[in-house]
């Protein structure tokens, strides 16, 4: 697709959003504010030791992992961009104990936002590509009604029911993946103009490959299936597949 022709981000929602007439455009707004999050974060990124960024935070998160300095910057990042907008009753994030509920001085509105602000991010310390994950969600009926504080019931909500879900990946280029429900896209950060644009559009995972990505190390957890289908690969010609498989850490 040539340049001049690539979508940004913005003219992909305002065209999803053209398809429902009842839309009221805060549903873009927010995930504006998302991306801008993300470009904020693939910026402290790219300074890397420059920045004074890596290593430990001193303190865990919800899932006892070290956090990072950069998880704790990333997770302000994320709440600074996207509090003030009116879009969100609240937040949840892997790096907070709690929800975060909307401070009293902004209007609150009928989404919430999950989101990992910066996952495997012990992997700057080495060079190699981190990202942020995200899903929104409608805030329960009640929670609108009342205007109570969100609670961790309200997020615990079935996949199916996301209004939204994407991840940014920060690496040689800064992209972002995102479904809307119509599919899934994926923008590439232009330096040139701060914009995120149209590179990928459909992305569907290939029917065949000769790759694999998988964290060995949890191979005592993994389900009979899985186990059988990274035997197969690893097997290789000889076996049941009949072709070699490259194994990734990083999946490509």
């Amino acid at each position: 697709m040539p340049l001049s022709r690539r979508s940004t981000l913005t003219q992909f929602l305002i065209e999803e959003r053209r398809r429902y007439p009842e839309a009221s455009g805060d549903f873009n707004a927010l995930i504006l504010n998302v991306a801008l999050a993300c470009k904020a974060i693939a910026r402290s990124v790219s300074f890397g030791a420059l920045g004074d960024i890596l290593g430990s935070h001193g303190s865990t998160n919800v899932q006892g992992e070290t956090q990072q300095k950069l998880d704790v910057l990333s997770n302000d990042m994320f709440i600074r961009a996207t509090e003030w907008g009116g879009h969100l009753a609240g937040m949840a994030s892997e790096e907070m104990e709690l929800p975060w509920p909307m401070p009293r001085e902004f209007p609150r509105g009928k989404y919430l936002l999950v989101f990992d602000p910066l996952d495997g991010s012990s992997n700057i310390d080495v060079n190699v590509s981190v990202g942020s994950i995200f899903s929104v969600l409608r805030a329960p009926a009640d929670v609108l009604a009342t205007g109570r504080d969100v609670t961790v019931d309200d997020f615990l909500q079935p996949g199916v029911q996301q209004v939204a879900a994407g991840y940014a990946i920060y690496g040689p280029t800064t992209m972002l993946v995102l479904t809307v429900g119509s599919g899934v896209y994926g923008f590439t950060l232009d330096p040139n103009l701060g914009e995120f644009k149209l590179t990928h559009p459909l992305i569907r995972i290939p029917e065949e490959t000769h790759e694999f990505a998988i964290n060995a190390s949890n191979s005592r957890f993994w389900e009979a299936p899985v186990k059988r289908y990274v035997d197969e690969c690893m097997a290789g010609r000889s076996g049941v597949r009949g072709k070699d498989f490259n194994m990734r850490w990083i999946a490509s």
